[in-house]
């Protein structure tokens, strides 16, 4: 079977490069990607999650000076996902992001952040809840980027008052909840509800068992679904202990990431071929389905994006053996008319 290379809308790391370190080098940034690219990966939306406006420049800052100068990262990556600052600090719902420095949408931090860049910020993850939050939305919708809810504890009113602002994806539905919810009016179900939303889903097992995950794809329905990892850089690598965004997480020999002494997860080590190969072993998806769900679904999510900031992708081939392991047959390249 061939397909065009997969997407990842969601990846804060990989192959032992932390995609949120204040020090990424280009060098770095080509070793991720090509190990990515070993696991049929042929672009992604590299993703800076929740810190100070201070260390948010210098993350940012270092990780487009990678993407820059390396080979690879205008091959293979458009724009940047920034998930958080603008979650809901709670308990349960902040999960290993630092709620300390969570706040309401500010899109003038956005505007300076993203000034400084060469490539835009595509993707924003907010709580719809927070104050401003609708306006915000609103705003960045109306410059083009696409807009997810996660780390919140919106209702059915709010998603849906989100969503007419102009928000269209739940990123990693089902996580970033406390594991006490309401039983029928909670923001899941109210996720799921939402015909506006495209499900973004971690299918490594551990986010989400997998008769869990064969529900929610019965009920969201595959081509409303796409698979992304949320890996950090112990994707790919050994059992140990890695510095991620600042903080320490463990890597167990079952693939968990946790936070030494926490019980909760702090991203994932799922490569994104092996979520496919999960899809079709759980009987959830066919081959075709699973792979169309971890690339052209995740390159449709973002269409009208790089519609707006004038950028194609062409996403370059993959061959897959009768073991569903990937083989990169022509490499991807991006075209910028005005970016």
């Amino acid at each position: 079977m061939r397909s065009e290379g997969l997407f990842d809308l969601q990846v804060n790391g990989y192959a032992g490069v932390d995609f949120n370190s204040s020090t990424l080098t280009a060098r770095d940034l080509d070793h991720a990607l090509e190990a990515m690219l070993a696991d049929g990966v042929t672009g992604c939306l590299p993703t800076l999650i929740t810190a100070s406006p201070q260390d948010l420049e210098k993350r940012s800052l270092a990780l487009d000076a990678a993407v820059r100068g390396s080979r690879l990262g205008l091959l293979m990556v458009p724009g940047y996902h920034l998930e958080g600052p603008f979650l809901n600090d709670a308990p349960g719902y902040c999960g290993c992001h630092p709620s300390e420095v969570m706040c309401d949408p500010d899109v003038e931090l956005v505007a300076r952040l993203e000034s400084k860049l060469s490539l835009p910020i595509m993707l924003i993850t907010l709580a719809p809840e927070r104050a401003g939050a609708f306006a915000a939305i609103r705003h960045w919708k109306s410059q083009g980027k696409t807009l997810g809810i996660s780390h919140s504890a919106a209702d059915f009113k709010c998603v849906a008052e989100a969503a007419e602002a102009g928000l269209t994806l739940s990123t990693h539905l089902g996580n970033g909840l406390p594991q006490t919810l309401p039983k029928l009016d909670n923001t899941l179900l109210a996720q799921l509800a939402e015909p506006r939303l495209t499900a973004c889903l971690i299918p490594d097992g551990l986010h989400i068992p997998p008769e869990a995950m064969g529900a929610l794809v019965r009920l969201k329905g595959s081509n409303n679904c796409v698979l992304v990892t949320d890996a950090v850089l112990a994707a790919a690598m050994p059992a140990g202990v890695y510095n991620f965004g600042g903080m320490e997480v463990a890597r167990g020999t079952d693939g968990r990431v946790t936070q030494p002494g926490g019980m909760g997860l702090a991203g994932s080590a799922l490569q994104l071929d092996q979520g496919v190969r999960n899809i079709v072993a759980w009987s959830i998806a066919s081959p075709e389905e699973a792979v169309a769900m971890a690339s052209t679904a995740a390159r449709s999510v973002l269409a009208d994006t790089l519609k707006a900031y004038g950028v194609e992708i062409f996403p370059g081939e993959i061959e897959w053996d009768e073991n569903l392991k990937p083989m990169l047959i022509r490499e991807p390249e991006l075209s910028r008319r005005h970016a």
